[in-house]
């Protein structure tokens, strides 16, 4: 059963979610349009006692670019929804999440895919955080990589912007399941299968447990780095940086 809105899609399949991020033709980046869309399929999820876990992918053979950013250069950035950033970052859905990836998971869309509880990602995906290319910060990557992987490689993916593939992050730990490209979806669907076996009130609870005991120091973390995020928002070159993005040019940064 197909429900949710052209930009997210959900598909009920049994007690299982599929929430899949329906903007192929801007490699499943997001708008305002498309964050209010995700918040309401976590809602419907968390909302549905009938669905016990959530799957979340992209159709088109990518995952997601994370903000759309020829939309940003015009409209300013996507503010932040009542579950944070693309409406899952701060709060995602209490049941349990697994991310199917394929192709590209970038930017605020790796960090949509580590919103998740799991990974399965196809061979050849690739993940990264370019922000710093445009003169953005990927605020929750920053904060949430660090205590998954190791220091020195989170701090180069986050200063490089360099793209890496599923296989670097698998052996580190960060996705939990590689597949055949095409099979992300497949893999997860067999993933939420063995996780269906436990109990219901057990896997919720598990994932909460775990998810709040990050999230405190999270959001302890993300007070104390408000005034440091607000003067890249607040920047010239975050302006130029969208602007370079939307007419295809390198920019012109002035450190201010």
């Amino acid at each position: 059963m197909n429900k949710g809105s052209h930009l997210v899609m959900t598909d009920c399949r049994s007690k299982v979610l599929i929430i899949t991020i329906n903007r192929p033709e801007v490699r499943n980046a997001f708008d305002l349009e498309t964050a209010k869309a995700m918040q309401a399929a976590m809602d419907f999820l968390d909302d549905d006692e009938s669905l016990l876990l959530g799957i979340v992918t992209g159709a088109g053979g990518n995952f997601s670019s994370g903000m759309d950013l020829k939309a940003a250069a015009r409209d300013g950035p996507v503010p932040a929804l009542a579950r944070g950033d693309f409406g899952i970052l701060g709060r995602p859905a209490r049941k349990p999440l697994i991310a199917a990836v394929e192709g590209y998971a970038v930017a605020g869309g790796f960090e949509i895919s580590l919103a998740c509880d799991l990974i399965v990602a196809a061979r050849d995906a690739k993940f990264g955080l370019p922000e710093v290319r445009h003169n953005l910060l990927a605020t929750y990557a920053l904060l949430r990589l660090p205590l998954r992987m190791p220091y020195h490689l989170a701090m180069e993916l986050a200063l490089t912007g360099a793209f890496k593939g599923a296989p670097f992050f698998e052996r580190f730990g960060v996705v939990n399941v590689l597949t055949e490209p095409g099979k992300a979806l497949d893999e997860a669907l067999k993933l939420a299968d063995i996780l269906l076996a436990n109990g219901p009130l057990a896997l919720a609870a598990s994932k909460e447990i775990i998810f709040q005991s990050l999230d405190r120091r999270g959001q302890e973390d993300r007070l104390k780095q408000s005034t440091i995020v607000q003067r890249v928002i607040n920047s010239d070159d975050l302006r130029e940086g969208l602007r370079a993005f939307a007419e295809n040019r390198e920019p012109i940064w002035k450190g201010r």
